[in-house]
């Protein structure tokens, strides 16, 4: 009967050790920064791993009074690229605790 309670206890701790280093893991992406860029470098939006744009840098010929769609669409371009980055990094980081937890 003993035998039961120790692997229990056991896997508890297991679960408790994954649990803290899947918390370090987000923690770390939330903190790191991701960048991401429209066709020909001329906007740059930068985020945080939690999802929060912390830079939006537009160069100047991106600028074309005469044609405001283009720049809406090298922000979206950036931005897209930059949350996709965060996307991917937060899968391969995260993805092996979803496996390893049967999710």
């Amino acid at each position: 009967m003993g035998m039961g309670m120790g692997n229990m206890q056991n896997m508890m701790r297991q679960m408790k050790k994954m649990q803290q280093q899947m918390e370090d893991e987000q923690a770390a992406i939330n903190a790191a920064s991701f960048e991401g860029i429209s066709s020909q470098d001329l906007v740059k939006a930068t985020f945080t791993g939690d999802r929060k744009m912390t830079d939006l840098t537009i160069n100047p010929e991106a600028i074309d009074p005469d044609d405001p769609d283009m720049l809406a669409d090298l922000v979206m371009q950036a931005v897209n690229d930059g949350l996709q980055k965060v996307d991917k990094e937060t899968q391969q980081k995260m993805g092996k605790y979803a496996r390893g937890m049967g999710m």
